[in-house]
């Protein structure tokens, strides 16, 4: 391959044939795949693959025996590293994406610049934030933890607020099944069947509400009060704070085609620019959707340079 070292403003001729830009599930599968049918391929992660596997603290969708995310974080993460196609710019971030008749090109923010016929783009997601929803107003700049990376020893005994009624909370609860801590999750009337799986766990206590202000500067000790869905009014308090909102998709600026709610559908890209993983959509965000689609985004750039039908 080409010199890649940063140079500032200055392209980069690239002997490569698919840039990853991600190294999640899916950029992680693409570049296994890509380098199973003799595709060459660099892989951009401004941290490490898998990372956000690795705060997983158990699984209940995916093959393969892994009951945990780091258990399956680092199986992908060590067969990634000996696939000899693949090369890895860990540490880098994408910071601008563009597209041509004949190549991709994308920017990092070291300024160095790569190029190749084909990019795959598996961005996926990031926690929403109190200022991201309507029904949440909280001191301004507020950032909070996500509920799955809450440590189980400081949970012990503990009493957290939960804002939203997303998923991750049945992760949290199934990876700490003897845990004594006890979840106010607060939560709109669209997490309604979010929040069914939890419903009867004894370690929860749902608080269906219209309006949440939040009285903190910070993740711990929190006191909120509450409008609920019927008009009542009360004021909860906590040990902590964290969210379960939802996600938010997460894509670098450039030719990357994006709709209403900040995601990237496969279809509408240009022929070069192939989204696999949580970035298409909110409705497929599982481990095992991301692993399919980063694989299948390969083939698409495989059958693509080689002026080849996708088979039916």
């Amino acid at each position: 391959m080409a010199d890649t070292s940063p140079r500032t403003g200055s392209p980069a001729s690239q002997d490569t044939d698919l840039i990853i830009i991600g190294g999640g599930p899916a950029g992680c599968a693409a570049a296994r795949m890509a380098a199973g049918v003799g595709m060459r391929s660099v892989l951009v992660e401004p941290d490490r693959l898998c990372r956000n596997l690795y705060r997983i603290g158990a699984l209940n969708n995916v093959l393969g025996g892994h009951i945990s995310g780091s258990a399956l974080a680092e199986a992908i993460t060590a067969e990634l590293k000996s696939t000899e196609l693949c090369r890895l710019e860990l540490g880098r971030r994408v910071v601008e994406l563009r597209a041509e008749d004949d190549n991709v090109t994308v920017t990092l923010n070291t300024g160095t610049r790569l190029a190749a016929p084909y990019a795959v783009v598996a961005t996926g997601v990031g926690p929403l934030q109190p200022h991201d929803v309507p029904w949440i107003t909280a001191p301004s700049g507020l950032i909070l933890p996500p509920l799955w990376q809450a440590d189980a020893d400081d949970a012990q005994g503990r009493t957290f607020l939960v804002l939203g009624g997303d998923r991750p909370i049945g992760t949290f609860l199934r990876a700490h099944p003897d845990t004594d801590t006890r979840l106010l999750v607060a939560y709109p009337e669209a997490d309604v069947y979010k929040v069914e799986e939890i419903r009867d766990d004894p370690h929860v206590t749902l608080l269906p509400v219209a309006r949440l202000t939040l009285h903190t500067s910070e993740k711990s000790s929190a006191t909120a009060d509450l409008v609920g869905q019927d008009g009542a009014r009360r004021v909860v308090t906590a040990d902590a704070t964290y969210v379960s909102i939802g996600n938010a998709p997460a894509a670098p600026s450039g030719d990357l085609v994006r709709s209403a709610d900040g995601y990237a559908p496969p279809a509408g890209q240009h022929p070069r620019i192939i989204v696999a993983g949580d970035l298409r959509s909110a409705r497929f965000q599982r481990i095992m959707t991301a692993l399919g689609s980063g694989s299948e985004a390969a083939l698409r750039a495989y059958y693509a340079a080689r002026d080849l039908s996708l088979p039916s």
